[in-house]
């Protein structure tokens, strides 16, 4: 582009454009136009993806020159559910999954697992151990999840069947990492020592996660 510098230093030096592909500024018929960059954000409270847990908020206010205001938000990923299950037609020391008690992590990342459990147990006379345990297990690996095996109940024989039934509650808090989408459900497990048992159910009142990390 040829021209005269009009900054009054009476130079007269023609101004030139640098043809350099990489140069942003165009010449055109009507004048020379000068690139300006838009940044986009996204609403407060909003989301941009399922790929991420920090979002950025971008907001502009025209003028001269233009006002930028950058922020970032956490926004982890989470989710809560609730089951029950009978073990009373369920076979002694076999973790069954807790009906309902299932939830998917979305994505790899630290996650705090919590599962908050109650049971109730009844017997018949002579009983002298009855047992009810929980524990979460990551069904995608095929494995529990470490640390989060909790003993719900425990009866000891109080003698000549002076309690018939009881019931009692726990909470299950892990730190979990994946490396992947897995898939988590709440078990539970019975036994007794000697004598029968009846009316073992276990609830999963609240199972819940929490991303707390990538």
């Amino acid at each position: 582009m040829a021209g005269k510098c009009g900054c009054g230093s009476g130079s007269g030096a023609a101004l030139r454009l640098d043809p350099a592909a990489c140069n942003a500024l165009t010449r055109t018929a009507s004048g020379l136009l000068v690139p300006r960059t838009v940044l986009t954000g996204i609403a407060p409270g909003g989301a941009v993806s399922t790929t991420r847990s920090v979002d950025v908020d971008v907001t502009e206010t025209p003028g001269c020159p233009d006002a930028w205001a950058v922020g970032a938000r956490l926004t982890p990923f989470s989710g809560q559910t609730t089951g029950v299950v009978s073990l009373d037609a369920s076979p002694a020391n076999t973790w069954v999954p807790v009906t309902g008690a299932q939830l998917v992590l979305p994505e790899p990342g630290v996650y705090e697992v919590t599962a908050d459990v109650q049971c109730s147990i009844g017997w018949s006379a002579g009983v002298s151990n009855a047992i009810i345990d929980a524990q979460i297990f990551n069904v995608t690996v095929g494995a529990a999840v470490p640390l989060s095996a909790r003993r719900v109940i425990l009866f000891t024989d109080q003698g000549a069947a002076a309690l018939t039934g009881i019931q009692a509650n726990a909470s299950a808090t892990a730190l979990y990492q994946v490396a992947g989408p897995a898939t988590l459900r709440v078990e539970a497990s019975w036994r007794t020592d000697v004598g029968s048992t009846s009316q073992k159910v276990l609830w999963a009142q609240n199972f819940r996660f929490k991303k707390v990390a990538d």
